[in-house]
């Protein structure tokens, strides 16, 4: 799966690069039909470019076809959470240990301030969730890694597919928050061990929280 081309300027891109946004946004949820004629009202585009993003969508496994619905946002299932979650924590630990090992100053910084933003967004859940994002992407850019930073891009669109953010709850922003000043702590003090750690907890947390939403 892979995240929107920016030099992709066809109708057919901006239509599909419009409808991720849309869908990060949460203007639309997994289970949501896309209708072909609304969203091009929507997004004021014609039909042959949604068309083709559409069809996108379900080549990226985003979407999918059912009968008398046509195309649905696809929902994770149980399964297919955790083994997201498994990829996630994999990756994020080994982003959060190789920052602890090259981490610039003000990228320590830059981490501690956007913690600051998701603490002070808990009347904006969706706020709170954008910055959580710019948030996790700082640790993969101070990880300095091409291959890693490729590899967490490829895991975006999954991403997409977990609905709605946990972020709006106040007690579940307050546990986010202390859990990524562990981590920025830990890279601040280019402790490996530590940055891993408190990464793969942070996840395993993230876990058990999505689960007991599925679970209702």
């Amino acid at each position: 799966m892979a995240s929107p081309d920016p030099s992709d300027r066809s109708q057919g891109g901006i239509a599909f690069a419009k409808l991720m946004a849309a869908i990060e946004a949460g203007d639309y949820q997994p289970g949501d039909r896309l209708r072909e004629v609304e969203v091009a009202d929507r997004l004021s585009l014609s039909r042959t470019p949604v068309r083709e993003a559409l069809r996108r969508l379900e080549a990226e496994n985003i979407i999918e076809h059912r009968p008398r619905l046509g195309a649905v946002i696809r929902k994770l299932g149980q399964t297919e959470l955790v083994e997201l979650y498994e990829m996630r924590l994999v990756l994020e630990r080994t982003a959060a240990e190789m920052a602890a090992k090259h981490a610039a100053e003000a990228e320590i910084d830059e981490m501690a301030r956007l913690n600051e933003e998701i603490a002070g967004a808990l009347t904006a859940p969706p706020r709170a969730a954008a910055i959580n994002q710019q948030f996790h992407r700082a640790i993969y850019l101070a990880a300095r890694n091409r291959f890693l930073l490729e590899a967490a891009r490829a895991m975006n669109n999954a991403l997409l597919l977990l609905g709605p953010t946990t972020l709006a709850d106040a007690d579940r922003v307050n546990t986010v928050v202390r859990q990524h000043r562990q981590i920025i702590d830990a890279i601040g003090a280019g402790d490996i061990d530590g940055a891993g750690a408190a990464a793969e907890a942070h996840l395993q947390t993230s876990l058990r929280y999505r689960l007991g939403v599925m679970r209702g």
